[in-house]
């Protein structure tokens, strides 16, 4: 081999290290990539309902300990004060949450009757994802099928397990309506979310499990987005006995974490959602973050001397484990949200772990570790612990304030701990948490009566400096519900909120209502040059309702007249910029708005002309006709895009955005019409006896079979109202359950066999059940008799 050729050989092979390398740092990176927390959503005790609440909740002195509410007779009956009894328990307080039976079940499509038996955990998951969602600006639609993970964290499921008054056996809703695989399942099946659906059950860390199972599969590429919860309620008698009987209870229902009066948790309720992401990602979609998850870790305390007691060691491995997940040192870490349940031996071993690994094991350490508990002011939220401890780590991290977890006033520090010699500190009030070169980093952990340990780091987010979008009039806001009175409820939280909003977030206020909502049949939108008039026209709405009939096709017609076209885009061009960001100036001026119009989801008719020479463009569609004549281009243009939405048509506003243009996720959500769903509790009644039918049923006119079985279909929906008969099965909340009861009943009624596809959910239920009625009128009698039965 030649010198020459030995050179050559040489330097490819060093290239093909050197992008071997790069990959191997590439799959490094890709592996422990930062993610973006961009949405959040709650429901805790005190009427805590939001981010906002929760943290003037955080920053206060209330305590969410409260006495048994009234529709929990199953905990009152066991309630017995004093010491535990067989059968009873001496804890007659939690931290309660409010309401939990209210519910909008016609938003997510279920039925009253199903509603009623879905339990109410799911039903607020259902609830605080939605809104977790509209917080990030993800509009959700259900023909999407959005690439989202699912991953909920639950321990119990006590609501279908209530013995309950006036109501059948348990039956095909019942077995969907509870149980902790149904969690994730329900959210992913009502919002058609095509990633991973898990429930995770490791007890007390099952939504911090949770949270690194969706961390994993955000970096696999498992999904693009992620959505983490938990969730708890209180409803069984018997767990609060057996927990009794296990002295694992504070009499008074608190945490007293890390005091000396500790003797046991105090149980808690609420429900918690985050929406995770790939931190580029976010950055590159303009998502509102929160804060910066770099690593977690999930791991078992092996041989212990009980199956629910704490070790010290797996507890130090763990967070090792997460800090190496998050390539972050000991020192950079500020602020520890314990698990602290306030038990007298549990919070001095978690104490001395957390010391050993980030206090005086971290020797760079220049202050001491601040650790608390939001268990000492919300209880312990069990399931539910790990999220509600994320999403305040999120805000402490955001805000730059360490809030008292324990007041002076509560007493001395557990005796149990050596104070002193450790470097960690419990603040007993509320203080600055201030920012230094680095960014803040906050840790939190969850301990499973599993044994199962879970810890997570998460990150202050430092945005990259960049030019931020800024309104320019006229600006265009819409707003859209599932219901007038909802639209009502949207209309009146949106002028309140614009209230208070400065110039400058008016442009992103109305990017996110365009962009990160879904456009629902009730509509209002409008075009103005300044805050005050947007609110004056946003409640002059009056005559709203939702299309009627087919729209049919958007028919848009451009003049002719290449000079005008031009002069519409160079007016439009520097104010919407995605508009035309697929044309370059030298096309032809008809071809860049044809590619803005398709920008919009619309098509233009290339042989349609205007026929009044002023006109540049005309759009037309059903009843409505709209003309742009360029004497003010921009509103003119912002108006035909109010008139298209306000009419119905599904239209993309992504791109009126101008550059740099983030997502608001204080603009309020979606205004929920909740009514009560709820079984009353009470022991289960004997069987109903079986209704009398007459014996002639069958032999009715058609029209009477038909509004015969049009009231066993109000039955079996539990229909408070007529229902709809242009809508289908399924927009009513029919599903593939209710359709088999009502087959049943009608067979049973009648005397006839349905076909397995007899009912076509997606049809009208007038087609639907007139095709029913002619089965009855023409069909042969079922086997095993002849006459229809006599109930």
């Amino acid at each position: 081999m030649q010198i020459t050729e030995a050179r050559e050989l040489l330097v490819r092979q060093l290239g093909q290290l050197r992008r071997l390398r790069a990959r191997v740092a590439e799959l490094e990176l890709a592996a422990r990539e930062p993610l973006a927390m961009v949405g959040a959503a709650l429901r805790f005790p005190c009427g805590i309902s939001d981010l906002e609440s929760y943290w003037e909740f955080l920053l206060g002195e209330r305590n969410g300990s409260t006495a048994i509410p009234p529709d929990r007779p199953g905990l009152r009956a066991v309630h017995q004060p004093g010491r535990a009894g067989p059968g009873r328990s001496y804890v007659g307080r939690a931290a309660f949450l409010d309401d939990v039976a209210a519910f909008d079940a016609g938003f997510f499509g279920i039925s009253s009757r199903e509603a009623a038996t879905c339990d109410p955990q799911q039903r607020l998951l259902l609830e605080t994802t939605w809104e977790a969602m509209e917080r990030a600006g993800i509009a959700v639609e259900r023909r999407h099928r959005l690439p989202v993970g699912v991953f909920i964290g639950m321990m119990s499921s006590d609501y279908a397990e209530r013995p309950v008054s006036g109501t059948p056996e348990p039956g095909p809703l019942t077995l969907v309506g509870g149980g902790h695989a149904l969690a994730a399942g329900r959210i992913s099946y009502t919002f058609g979310f095509g990633g991973p659906a898990l429930s995770v059950d490791t007890a007390c860390s099952s939504s911090l499990t949770a949270l690194h199972l969706a961390a994993q599969s955000l970096r696999r590429n498992e999904c693009r987005y992620a959505l983490v919860g938990g969730a708890n309620l209180i409803f069984s008698g018997g767990t609060m006995v057996a927990l009794c009987q296990s002295g694992a209870l504070a009499s008074d229902g608190r945490c007293k974490s890390f005091l000396d009066s500790a003797d046991g948790y105090g149980r808690g309720e609420g429900v918690g959602v985050v929406v995770l992401m790939r931190l580029s990602d976010a950055e590159r979609e303009g998502r509102p973050i929160m804060a910066v998850l770099r690593g977690s870790a999930v791991n078992h305390d092996g041989a212990s001397s009980g199956l629910t007691v704490p070790n010290g060691r797996a507890q130090q491995e763990v967070i090792r484990a997460a800090l190496a997940d998050s390539g972050l040192t000991a020192d950079r870490v500020g602020y520890v949200e314990a698990h602290g349940t306030g038990t007298r031996v549990g919070d001095p071993i978690e104490i001395r772990s957390i010391d050993t690994v980030l206090g005086s094991g971290a020797p760079q350490r220049r202050t001491p570790l601040q650790v608390g508990t939001v268990k000492a002011r919300l209880g312990h939220l069990e399931g539910a612990a790990g999220i509600a401890g994320v999403i305040k780590a999120a805000l402490m991290v955001r805000e730059g304030q360490v809030p008292q977890s324990i007041s002076v006033a509560d007493g001395p520090l557990n005796a149990l701990v050596d104070w002193e010699g450790l470097d960690v500190e419990v603040p007993r009030g509320t203080r600055p948490w201030l920012p230094g070169p680095a960014a803040r980093v906050a840790a939190v952990s969850s301990f499973g009566m599993s044994g199962t340990n879970a810890h997570a780091l998460l990150e202050e987010y430092r945005p990259p400096a960049s030019q931020s979008g800024h309104t320019r009039w006229p600006e265009l806001l819409t707003v859209s519900a599932k219901s007038l009175p909802a639209l009502r409820d949207s209309i009146a939280a949106i002028h309140g909120f614009l209230a208070d909003l400065d110039t400058e977030s008016v442009a992103a206020a109305c990017h996110t209502l365009r962009a990160g909502r879904v456009a629902h049949a009730y509509r209002h939108a409008v075009v103005a040059d300044s805050i005050a008039d947007l609110r004056t026209a946003l409640i002059a709405a009056t005559d709203i309702a939702p299309p009627s009939g087919h729209l049919g096709v958007v028919s848009i017609a451009l003049s002719d007249n290449d000079n005008r076209l031009r002069s519409m885009i160079e007016a439009l061009a520097p104010r919407f910029p995605l508009l035309f960001a697929g044309t370059t100036p030298d096309r032809e001026p008809a071809q860049r708005l044809i590619a803005a119009c398709a920008a919009l989801g619309l098509t233009v008719d290339p042989t349609g002309r205007p026929t009044d020479p002023a006109v540049v463009a005309r759009a037309s569609w059903a009843e409505h006709t709209v003309e742009l004549t360029n004497q003010d281009p921009v509103r003119e243009f912002l108006a035909l895009v109010a008139e298209l939405f306000r009419s119905g048509i599904d239209i993309s506003l992504a791109a009126l955005a101008a550059p740099g243009t983030a997502i608001l996720p204080t603009v309020p959500t979606y205004p929920f019409q909740r009514k009560p769903y709820w079984l009353d509790e009470s022991p289960r009644p004997t069987a109903p006896a079986d209704r009398v039918v007459p014996p002639d049923a069958r032999t009715r006119s058609f029209d009477s079979i038909t509004e015969s079985i049009f009231a066993e279909l109000a039955a079996a929906l539990h229909a408070d109202a007529p229902v709809d008969r242009s809508a289908s099965f399924l927009d009513v909340g029919g599903d593939s359950f209710t359709a088999m009861q009502l087959t049943i009943t009608l067979e049973s009624r009648y005397r006839v066999e349905f076909a397995a596809d007899e009912i076509d959910l997606a049809a009208p239920l007038s087609v639907m059940v007139e095709a029913l009625a002619a089965t009855v009128t023409n069909g042969s009698p079922a086997s095993g008799g002849s006459q229809p039965s006599t109930p």
